[in-house]
């Protein structure tokens, strides 16, 4: 019997989906476990698999809001017994036409035969001998050496701008994504009902980038992953945040809610928006499992396959500006988070060490977060714990 296409659970307090778009034809052949259709929802986006192999038949299409749960589309069993790709049949292509002797060349200038000559609309006809338009050239292009020997070509015909068609709109209007709504909707909000203030710093990243040249050959062959500098501030961050709990807890109604561990969320930018997949339980993950852990959620991220479980339960963020080339920000909470940190674009910069002027990779980085639970004097210590161990590594190791 048919198997079914269904929309999967999409998560806690989330019932409905768009359908996007479907990334298989009506009647296409398909394979078990190929992406089907992509859905989003008002915290992520996301593809279905097929469950089974055979002929697809879409329920629904394109464009439609589906709850959680629903039908479709099917999955018709469509092989002959004993074909490949699990029941899927293999198509034969049609055998090759012989060869047939090319057409007899038109005589110049004639339309060819297969072709009916255009259809003149009344009001558009031209003089039978003005030429077609050309792309213009730069005069020193056309100057030539017996150019005093032909006739002078007559200068062409100046361009003056006319209306615009109804073909070229001054405008384009679409519908907002779902998940773009959701960003819009949180993000004032947060506006609206925390008190964000930012605080900033700079950290000399001199030690951490030879320390991570040093070894990242080594740490690459003895993992399977490369040492990045996101898993690096991560390690901070949680060194960080063991110091200053208060930076990892939340406003709940009147109560003040401390998290036990560290859920990390990492800010990605994707084609659909920002989404901050999390990294569940990061201060019990060693820098090898931090680094496979944020590539694997960067990635299942841009590919639009997280689900609803990778997004939920952060307890603090970190976004990075400086891949895009951002000097200085001031990053917006995650709701219902207490706190952000924003890191920036490492730049070459002369600062004073030991009296002396001296060239070093310095960055910004800033801590927006929540005044109505965190006190200046706790966000300025996180801050400067997290410079501190950047700044040097061994700490980090060591514990202090």
């Amino acid at each position: 019997m048919p198997a079914e296409v269904r929309i999967p659970q999409l998560g806690e307090s989330v019932s409905e989906a768009l359908l996007v778009r479907w990334l298989k034809q009506d009647g296409d052949l398909v394979r078990a476990d190929e992406p089907l259709l992509e859905i989003e929802t008002e915290k992520a986006a996301m593809e279905v698999v097929a469950e089974a192999a055979g002929r697809l038949r879409i329920g629904e299409a394109a464009g439609a809001r589906v709850q959680a749960g629903a039908v479709v589309g099917q999955i018709e069993e469509a092989a002959p017994a004993g074909a490949e790709g699990g029941g899927v049949p293999i198509e034969v292509a049609a055998p090759p036409r012989a060869a047939e002797p090319p057409p007899a060349p038109a005589p110049l200038g004639a339309p060819p035969a297969d072709e009916p000559s255009p259809r003149v609309e009344p009001g558009t006809e031209r003089r039978e001998r003005e030429p077609a338009p050309r792309a213009e050239a730069p005069a020193a292009a056309l100057a030539t050496a017996d150019d005093g020997a032909r006739p002078a070509a007559p200068p062409a015909p100046e361009r003056v701008p006319g209306p615009r068609g109804a073909e070229e709109p001054e405008i384009e209007r679409v519908p907002m994504s779902a998940l773009r709504r959701v960003i819009a909707t949180r993000l004032v909000e947060v506006q609206r009902t925390a008190a964000i203030l930012t605080t900033f710093n700079e950290i000399d990243l001199g030690e951490l980038l030879a320390l991570r040249a040093r070894h990242r050959e080594r740490f690459r062959t003895r993992h399977g992953v490369d040492l990045g500098l996101v898993s690096l501030f991560a390690r901070a961050t949680v060194h960080a945040l063991r110091e200053v709990p208060i930076v990892n807890a939340r406003i709940d109604g009147d109560d003040v809610v401390y998290h036990r561990r560290v859920h990390l969320g990492i800010a990605v930018s994707t084609s659909r928006g920002l989404v901050v997949p999390v990294v569940r339980d990061a201060d019990r993950l060693g820098l090898a499992a931090l680094e496979r852990a944020l590539a694997t959620l960067a990635g299942r991220a841009r590919e639009g396959r997280l689900g609803p479980h990778e997004l939920r339960d952060g307890t603090f963020t970190i976004t990075n500006g400086g891949v895009f080339g951002s000097l200085l920000s001031t990053p917006i909470l995650n709701p219902p988070q207490s706190g952000i940190l924003g890191m920036h674009k490492i730049e070459q910069r002369p600062v004073a060490v030991d009296g002396q002027v001296v060239i070093r990779p310095m960055m910004y980085v800033a801590l927006s977060y929540d005044h109505r639970l965190v006190d200046g004097e706790q966000a300025v210590t996180f801050l400067v714990r997290v410079k501190e161990a950047l700044e040097d590594p061994a700490r980090m190791v060591l514990e202090v």
